[in-house]
């Protein structure tokens, strides 16, 4: 790969820019743009072309739509996109990890009718591009991290093998109807074990597929364009066409017109869901391929302008007969192996693909369903995560079984209900942590500053008469009982009846009203019991909601302490040290 320099900051921030040039990366890039850049942009351009059309073609019948309308999505998503997206040389377009969840939808709503297909996909984009643009002016660019990588794994090989799946019938030359994975796949078994598999059509696909997978490692080399172009040629020469042998047909020539996208009686329900869910998947997609080449090229890239381009993109799309579209992590590194510099290399490529369309849009005539298929498989077998997870298997169980039944849900019930699924799974897993947290009492070790964990050393010793309880996590309503819980069990197994006790509250990162109420509770337990609740190491912001839920008064504005150490000191100053008891042990409470 060839070694470049970084683009200097200011192009990329646009430092001292108009306000709203702030929103418009593409526009800041190009009032800096350097006459250097602009060969190897054209050529970047350029070879990034002999991707976008197979590509395009065939994730557009991946999605259940004509495959004229993967193009119209490529040009319209890279000419947007180099305007308001952020990074230098992302690609966007159709890409297979949308596949499965639009044609979720597809299906369902419009059958085997294209037009309807069409609007309902573009329907979709709308949608799925006013979710990202609003996320993203909310400053809510953030979200999509609240999934476990676990989780994104579970999901996107979940994805990938409902991708892959689809595709098989249309390998095989086999029309089935879509009913679900497994089912798909007993469906499929049935029809080929019945004898109405076309093999001359399977032996196209699988020969793109075997040649797309071994040629694969050369990223410089436009492997899928030859896999292409070869099967294209075999179905011409042999005019395989007429032993049913399904192809592309004619493409209609032109560019992409605008159109409101609207089907009638649509369920809309499973519309707006089903554009969310492309919207989370595309926008976790791009945020880490962008976070990538960004420090790549020393680099930053705003997570929320991101998500504002890629829903200008999806949105503009949508209105011109296109369908969801997200980064792809293939395309890309094609792009930035064959030396991109900036935006300009995918307006190269749109424009490239538009004059195609407009000039020779019989060139693809003849390309083989099978082998656009194989496409869609490889992709999909790049989708796959296994290592990673046998990393997760070995270092953490319960995360890895959590990435299975993720996988399981999408595989069994479907990319949208299975998405969804690994959403509510990622907030019980949240909810877990923070819902059963560790917690420890805290003594002196000989030989170690500060205070210490007596489970992890025996040895400890405790201060007679004080409790130093240290509780890892935020107070909130799911821990607030249990908190309180573990805190009076502690005073009971304490070697020593107990004057004070002092919570450790570094890890405590807030407080809800549900816990203001239960420490409200507490203190008025422990004072009938004779016992003063002290706090050490309380966060600033943590303390203003205490005093905004008016504890502070009833707690007592002295017994905050700064370190664990200044509460230690006080009560010794008020009580000894208890050298005596320590010495002789004493009675339990």
């Amino acid at each position: 790969m060839q070694s470049r320099q970084p683009i200097p900051e200011h192009v990329h921030t646009a430092t001292g820019a108009p306000r709203w040039l702030r929103w418009l990366p593409g526009l800041a890039v190009l009032k800096e743009y350097q006459p250097a850049w602009l060969p190897q942009d054209l050529t970047a351009g350029l070879v990034l072309t002999t991707m976008l059309v197979p590509v395009g073609v065939a994730y557009a019948e991946a999605s259940g739509v004509p495959g004229v309308y993967g193009l119209y999505a490529t040009i319209v998503a890279l000419l947007v996109y180099a305007v308001v997206g952020p990074s230098r040389i992302l690609v966007l377009g159709p890409d297979s990890a949308l596949a499965a969840p639009i044609l979720a939808v597809v299906v369902q709503i419009a059958g085997n009718d294209p037009v309807r297909a069409v609007s309902v996909a573009s329907m979709m984009a709308v949608v799925s591009g006013l979710f990202c643009i609003v996320m993203g002016l909310l400053r809510l660019g953030f979200i999509t991290e609240l999934l476990s990588k676990p989780i994104r794994y579970g999901y996107m090989n979940g994805i990938a093998l409902t991708v892959l799946i689809s595709q098989l019938p249309k390998l095989f030359g086999i029309s089935i109807e879509d009913q679900g994975p497994i089912r798909d796949v007993l469906n499929l078994g049935r029809a080929i074990t019945a004898g109405r598999a076309n093999w001359y059509s399977f032996a196209v696909g699988a020969g793109t597929l075997v040649l797309i997978l071994l040629l694969k490692r050369f990223r410089k080399f436009p492997t899928i364009l030859l896999a292409v172009v070869l099967a294209t040629l075999c179905v011409t020469v042999f005019r395989l066409d007429s032993v049913g042998v399904k192809v592309l047909g004619t493409i209609p020539q032109g560019l992409p017109v605008f159109a409101v996208p609207w089907a009638t009686n649509a369920d809309l329900v499973k519309i707006v869901l089903g554009g969310c869910a492309v919207a989370l998947i595309s926008f976790a997609d791009t945020s880490v391929l962008s976070r990538t080449f960004a420090a790549r090229f020393q680099t930053r890239v705003d997570p929320n302008q991101e998500m504002v381009g890629l829903g200008a993109a999806n949105l503009v799309t949508g209105f011109f007969q296109g369908f969801p579209i997200s980064s792809s992590s293939s395309r890309t590194p094609v792009a930035e192996a064959a030396g991109a510099r900036t935006q300009l290399t995918g307006v190269v490529g749109a424009l490239a693909v538009a004059a195609l369309l407009v000039a020779a849009p019989n060139l693809m005539r003849y390309l083989p369903n099978s082998a656009l298929a194989a496409v869609v498989i490889a992709a999909a077998i790049g989708l796959f995560e296994i290592a990673d997870l046998k990393r997760i298997y070995r270092i953490q169980q319960w995360e890895f079984w959590l990435s299975v039944a993720c996988f399981v849900g999408v595989a069994v019930f479907g990319a949208i209900p299975g998405i969804c699924m690994a959403v509510v799974i990622a907030v019980i897993e949240f909810l877990w942590d923070g819902w059963r947290p560790h917690f420890a009492v805290l003594g002196r070790v000989e030989g170690l500053r500060g205070f210490h964990d007596i489970t992890r050393y025996p040895n400890a010793v405790q201060i007679p008469g004080l409790l130093l309880f240290r509780w890892d996590a935020p107070l909130f309503f799911a821990n607030a009982e249990l908190f309180q819980q573990r805190l009076l069990d502690a005073i009971e197994h304490s070697p020593t009846p107990v004057k004070r006790v002092v919570v450790a509250a570094e890890p405590v990162t807030s407080v809800d009203v549900t816990s203001a109420d239960m420490l409200r509770e507490l203190v008025r337990i422990l004072r009938d019991r004779g016992i003063a609740l002290h706090f050490a190491e309380m966060k600033d912001p943590v303390r203003d909601k205490l005093i905004r839920f008016e504890l502070v008064e009833t707690i007592g504005d002295t017994r905050f302490h700064p370190t664990v150490g200044s509460a230690v000191d006080d009560y010794i100053a008020k009580y000894g040290s208890g050298a005596e008891d320590a010495e002789h042990g004493g009675p339990r409470h």
